[in-house]
């Protein structure tokens, strides 16, 4: 299923994906919140596990390009952990950072919010984010998320945002 956004194609993982974002993936500054790769085997076992639950739960992140011309950007949107299961479906993503400031993340997180409701009948979609990551916890606010707790297991702020938040078109 491919998504398209004023900016963006969110489509599902292909293989040809590992080698852009693995760059992404081992850029210490672009992962510095989340889960950085050692290297290329690693970043394609974590991306293809993540790509299986589409099978298993019936969605899985995206691929993330420019829709002007294809480039890929970033991974996300809608998941259930493979590796950390348990928390229900949530949206994560990462940016190549030549890509930061753009909008494009509230970009994605809105149109995985609306996939997630609209044509996956969720009740509540979920967010982890660092608390010193402001630029990821700007991004959920703007789109409708709301603090809930503070996970003392994974170190991470625990948002949430429920269907009935959003209003009928």
């Amino acid at each position: 299923m491919e998504l398209i956004t004023q900016q963006l194609l969110l489509r599902p993982f292909q293989k040809a994906d590992v080698e852009p974002l693995f760059q992404i993936q081992r850029d210490q500054e672009a992962m510095q919140f989340t889960f950085n790769v050692q290297n290329m085997e690693e970043s394609e076992h974590y991306l293809t596990t993540h790509a299986e639950q589409r099978d298993i739960v019936g969605f899985a992140p995206w691929t993330v390009c420019l829709k002007e011309d294809k480039t890929v950007i970033g991974w996300g949107g809608l998941m259930e952990d493979p590796f950390d299961p348990g928390y229900g479906p949530e949206v994560a993503y990462f940016f190549n950072k030549g890509y930061w400031g753009k909008g494009l993340g509230t970009e994605l997180v809105k149109a995985s919010i609306d996939y997630g409701f609209r044509q996956l009948k969720l009740d509540v979609i979920g967010a982890f984010a660092r608390p010193e990551n402001q630029a990821s916890i700007r991004v959920l606010e703007k789109c409708g998320f709301s603090y809930k707790s503070y996970n003392t297991i994974i170190e991470r702020n625990y948002y949430q945002i429920t269907s009935d938040t959003i209003r009928p078109n």
